[in-house]
């Protein structure tokens, strides 16, 4: 029987990388027919994107970028602190009883559909970032940010509690043994021994946080002007390939151009969790 396991998951594993494969060559095939015929300087660094001009299109893929960014910075750092917060309140703070009535509740905030997300932000939080910021509407990059965030922190707060959940009770009464205080032994102790599984939240989070697509298609403005602060319009490369997939001929330059935008986001994730998978497995051994 180990020997059965040992090949369901070496099946398993290899079925998810031959995925992961598929997918990269699938972007790869349809994205590639914009070398030769986009510039490349033009399509990383100009700052305009307007491939339905007739005369002279433009293929800056730089603002959608930027978009990406800024929307993605807010989420991030939105719901990252939080997440953790509330993960560490639910595994070292929190009362049995109002743990296991609060983490559900939690991770029920995945079930809420991103277009009712997106529905709140147009009629509640945009008005509201409008009248703080005295801004014509609230349509930008913070607002879709904010929104942003609240997918994300369920994933992040439920599997970071897990992690630190899993952590070893030996390891908190030791620290309690030699005086430790339980803020000191949280910080010191029970945080880095679950650092890995933490990290790992944050990264699906952050997959979730850059996948997004209909909140900022609802609440970013969709201005393909280039987004210079957090109060700018935005247009992100999700709600762009939403937009203009539906209206272009297969196989043109412009479908080729949005595929090689799904293929920037999919190359920014992937180096991006691979970077961080390198840092812990080096700080794994320190």
């Amino acid at each position: 029987m180990d020997r059965v396991w040992g090949w369901i998951f070496k099946i398993t594993g290899s079925v998810t990388l031959l995925i992961l494969f598929g997918i990269f060559i699938f972007l790869v095939v349809n994205g590639f027919g914009v070398i030769g015929n986009i510039p490349i300087g033009e399509f990383f660094f100009d700052t305009s994107w307007n491939p339905d001009a007739y005369t002279f299109p433009r293929w800056g893929a730089l603002p959608l970028v930027a978009g990406t960014f800024f929307v993605g910075i807010v989420a991030f750092f939105a719901a990252v602190p939080l997440g953790i917060a509330i993960a560490i309140y639910l595994s070292e703070v929190a009362p049995k009883g109002l743990k296991e009535v609060l983490k559900p509740a939690i991770e029920m905030i995945a079930s809420i559909p991103s277009v009712a997300l997106g529905l709140l932000g147009l009629i509640f939080l945009s008005p509201v970032i409008a009248n703080i910021f005295h801004l014509s509407n609230g349509l930008n990059a913070l607002t879709a940010g904010l929104l942003v965030a609240i997918v994300a922190l369920p994933t992040i707060a439920s599997v970071s509690e897990d992690a630190l959940s899993s952590v070893n009770n030996c390891f908190r009464e030791a620290s309690f043994a030699l005086g430790a205080t339980k803020w000191t032994t949280i910080k010191k102790i029970v945080i880095p021994a679950a650092q890995s599984g933490i990290v790992a939240s944050i990264m699906l989070g952050f997959g979730r946080i850059i996948g997004e697509t209909m909140i900022v298609l609802m609440v970013a403005g969709n201005s393909l002007a280039f987004p210079r602060t957090f109060l700018d319009s935005a247009r992100p490369l999700t709600s762009t390939i939403a937009i203009e997939i539906k209206d272009v001929v297969i196989g043109s330059l412009h479908w080729q151009a949005l595929f090689a935008l799904g293929f920037i986001l999919f190359s920014a994730t992937f180096l991006i969790n691979l970077v961080v998978d390198i840092y812990v497995r080096k700080r794994s051994f320190q």
